[in-house]
């Protein structure tokens, strides 16, 4: 059964905890994880890109000159795509590039990055993440007893404002809840810093 280490707000090692094996210890799927990344990667995407094609440019409406005798090659506009200012060939135009992944998928690529973390030992938990006055300097000492100098995802089982307020400036750094995680998240920090309650938490949703 995969195991993590318990952590006090000093950085001292107070125990060890049991990890759920439904949650923390599966077989990393590479290609649902890949999927869902690639999901939520098209999902944030604004989609609000746009150029004019050469109907909507300005101008153009006069041939530039005759179809024959000049030498050159035939004309039938400046606004044609060939032109300086002319229009955008098959120009891009705002769209939504969202998609469903389903639902197995998702859980199976969640339950794939939390076992590669516990397999990777880079889960740590806290007794009690917290901390008595919002200041970034107190968070990147709590994160230098840790012995955490990379990215690190930080999980609380709800909202806290010190610790939003105090991480949100230290780069490489993101606060997130139990209840919203994501399989990017979490892959793209080397640190998964979990409240012990939040802990509970995950095993209680994923763990069914």
């Amino acid at each position: 059964m995969p195991k993590a280490f318990v952590y006090d707000m000093d950085g001292k090692q107070v125990g060890e905890v049991e990890l759920s094996e439904a949650v923390f210890g599966v077989v990393p799927h590479q290609a649902a994880m890949h999927e869902v990344v690639k999901n939520h990667l098209a999902n944030r995407r604004q989609g609000t890109q746009s150029a004019l094609t050469r109907a909507e440019v300005s101008g153009g409406g006069r041939k530039p000159w005759r179809q024959k005798g000049t030498g050159r090659a035939r004309q039938g506009s400046t606004r044609a795509p060939q032109w300086t200012h002319g229009g955008v060939v098959f120009a891009p135009k705002p769209r939504s590039y969202r998609y469903k992944v389903n639902k197995k998928v998702r859980r199976l690529a969640m339950l794939s990055a939390l076992s590669a973390k516990a397999a990777g030992e880079q889960i740590k938990v806290i007794e009690d993440l917290s901390f008595p006055a919002i200041k970034a300097k107190d968070f990147k000492a709590f994160l230098g007893k840790l012995g955490v100098s990379g990215k690190a995802l930080v999980v609380t089982p709800e909202p806290r404002k010190e610790v939003y307020l105090s991480a949100r400036n230290l780069p490489g750094i993101r606060t997130s809840v139990s209840g919203v995680l994501n399989v990017y998240d979490i892959m793209n920090h080397d640190a998964f810093i979990v409240d012990k309650a939040a802990l509970s938490k995950i095993e209680e949703v994923y763990g069914k």
